[in-house]
């Protein structure tokens, strides 16, 4: 089973890119985020033409996730409150988190608010998100343990997954509080799956649109797979593919494909 994680930054917008890359990359699940488009106007059809079938959770202009599958999902559930059914509805305003369940495998979709600069209200806002997401994963593995987590986390969780050059001291995705609230996440169990098979440095998934970065390699790795003890053993590669980034007004995000 092969599981792409891709924050498309507009999927109107980079509709072909995504269906031509989809058409290369054949993967059973692709995990989009940032779709910005309200459901009623995701563009449907254009994944039934091509055999896949599309689950969404947007909102117009900001956010949304959506689950691309080559068969059916079952138990799709959008939003935090489908499983926290207690939970404040206010961490559902924003649409950032989506699952289903294909072959017994439960895949959780996720895009991570970027908090804005540290200490500010967007920061405040993402750490208890993170906890929200603590306790929905909990919720989660009560039912299932074989779990697939991936999507835009906006951490880049250590040092080695931000280049030298564009490295601050402090600075969101990076912060200490940040990287502390995806550690307990993980502690629940889940592994990254891109660092069983690459240890080195220099391997990004994010580059600005801004100072050439992405020419210059000047990126963080801040989109991830991580997955429960059952799928860690299980997986076979996890790499991130740069050749979309290199496109004409492509996301600033390359997709992450994991292999189990």
């Amino acid at each position: 089973m092969k599981i792409a994680t891709w924050n498309v930054n507009s999927i109107r917008t980079r509709l072909e890119q995504v269906i031509h890359w989809l058409g290369e990359n054949p993967v059973d699940v692709l995990c989009l985020q940032e779709t910005k488009v309200i459901d009623q106007d995701f563009p449907v059809n254009a994944w039934k033409d091509i055999n896949y079938y599309p689950y969404i959770y947007g909102q117009k202009a900001y956010n949304g996730v959506a689950l691309i599958s080559r068969q059916p999902l079952e138990d799709v559930r959008m939003g935090f409150t489908a499983v926290l059914p207690d939970l404040d509805p206010k961490w559902d305003e924003q649409k950032r988190v989506i699952s289903g369940v294909i072959e017994g495998v439960r895949i959780v979709n996720l895009y991570v608010p970027n908090g804005s600069a540290v200490g500010s209200e967007k920061y405040e806002y993402k750490l208890g998100w993170l906890k929200v997401l603590q306790e929905y994963l909990q919720q989660l593995l009560l039912s299932n343990s074989t779990i697939s987590m991936c999507g835009d986390f906006n951490i880049a969780l250590e040092d080695i997954d931000i280049n030298e050059k564009v490295k601050i001291e402090n600075h969101i995705m990076s912060s200490e509080p940040e990287r502390q609230a995806l550690r307990e996440i993980l502690s629940l169990g889940f592994a990254d799956a891109f660092r069983k098979f690459n240890q080195e440095g220099e391997n990004y998934s994010w580059w600005d649109y801004r100072t050439a970065a992405f020419r210059r390699n000047l990126g963080w790795r801040i989109d991830h797979h991580y997955l429960t003890p059952i799928l860690y053993e299980r997986a076979q590669s996890c790499i991130i593919d740069v050749e979309p980034r290199k496109l004409e007004k492509p996301s600033d995000h390359a997709p992450v494909v994991v292999e189990f």
